[in-house]
């Protein structure tokens, strides 16, 4: 017995130890550096934060635990029936056939030269997640097409809203604006497959590259304030929002986040990622780029606001953004797809419309996934 006694103790003692070594190993296994370079107002030299130094709430645990339980959550659907559509012909440029798949998306299209170049649409996939089509060109946000926002395909947030465009539907993609690193909306899945198909100019914020680079991905890292060219008349721009990144917990703010700016002529388009709202001061600065034709503003995930305010805004804020940007039209996005917070799936489109005006809510809509909205 006492043999047996002291196997059990010592037994025992290495799951206490192993316990104690993995709460100090594992965060730093856990961790990658995914950018160096000099330090500035947002990067310490080791993480970024938001000016003037905040880097998102410090709930108390609490509040975290209760939120992580879930017990406050508004029930979901499991589903919710999604009619798929597709790109607005009209605007889809057929693209040259050098022998390989033809996609479905690529059949439904016009040759380049009776496009007109000023026509816009855009359509919501899902998330945050929206195709625009304007200047000949394709441009998708944060594509996600996987069925869990998480690091594994068997827990985790599940989508319950189908893509409004099936993956093969999609026109050829030019341009990918990928915002930061969290699951919903840098899904290496998807990008894995829009890379091997397209090769599209995937622009995003510094550090995110380094990810996407050991995937086997090609993209273009700029800090806020960069600029890409993709062709002479249209640019992409790097913006400052307020939110926070992570892929593995350990990893917080090792990469930036951002929103974008795409100059373009008779106006631009500013796609603001994932954010707070902060001070508002990012909305000004992306308005001080010039007149903006649309904005794809973010109007879910964002209660408990203790501990989301930071990190996301609510609808009365999207409107107060809205208004800032001076933007003819929007789109909200980010919300009816993964149930990330506590709200009712319907909450954000309907809070949304209770913080416009009458006149407001025609040019802020909410639309249907896969149904192309043509921009004015």
């Amino acid at each position: 017995m006492r043999r047996i006694g002291r196997r059990v103790g010592a037994g025992l003692l290495f799951v206490v130890v192993a316990l104690c070594l993995a709460v100090v190993i594992v965060p730093r296994f856990l961790d990658r550096v995914y950018y160096r370079g000099p330090v500035s107002d947002h990067f310490d030299g080791e993480r970024f934060f938001n000016p003037p130094g905040t880097t998102g709430n410090a709930p108390r645990s609490g509040s975290m635990a209760r939120f992580m339980s879930g017990r406050d959550r508004t029930p979901w659907p499991k589903s919710v029936a999604v009619k798929p559509g597709g790109a607005l012909a009209a605007l889809t440029p057929c693209p040259a056939r050098t022998g390989g798949v033809v996609h479905e998306g690529w059949a439904q299209c016009m040759p380049a030269d009776t496009i007109d170049p000023q026509r816009m649409a855009v359509t919501w996939i899902g998330h945050s997640t929206a195709l625009i089509q304007t200047q000949r060109l394709a441009i998708l946000t944060d594509p996600i097409w996987s069925e869990r926002a998480s690091p594994v395909g068997f827990a985790g947030p599940k989508r319950v809203r189908a893509p409004g465009i099936a993956f093969d539907a999609l026109p050829k993609i030019d341009v990918v604006l990928l915002s930061h690193n969290h699951y919903d909306h840098m899904d290496l899945t998807t990008l894995k497959a829009l890379w091997a198909r397209d090769k599209p100019l995937i622009v995003t914020s510094l550090g995110n590259d380094t990810i996407l680079r050991k995937a086997g991905i090609t993209a273009v890292a700029r800090d806020w304030g960069g600029s890409v060219a993709v062709t002479p008349e249209v640019s992409v721009v790097v913006e400052r929002v307020q939110h926070w990144g992570s892929r593995f917990g350990a990893d917080r703010n090792r990469a930036l986040w951002s929103g974008f700016t795409v100059r373009l002529p008779g106006g631009n388009i500013f796609f603001a990622g994932d954010t707070g709202y902060g001070d508002g001061s990012w909305a000004r600065d992306a308005a001080a780029r010039g007149p903006v034709r649309l904005a794809i503003i973010p109007i879910g995930a964002y209660e408990p606001r203790g501990l989301m305010a930071d990190a996301h805004m609510n609808p009365a804020e999207a409107a107060a953004v809205f208004r800032t940007l001076g933007a003819r039209h929007a789109l909200g996005v980010h919300w009816g797809t993964f149930q990330l917070t506590d709200e009712a799936i319907d909450a954000p489109p309907l809070a949304l419309v209770a913080a416009l005006t009458p006149a407001e809510q025609a040019r802020f809509r909410v639309t249907d996934a896969g149904v192309p909205w043509e921009v004015e």
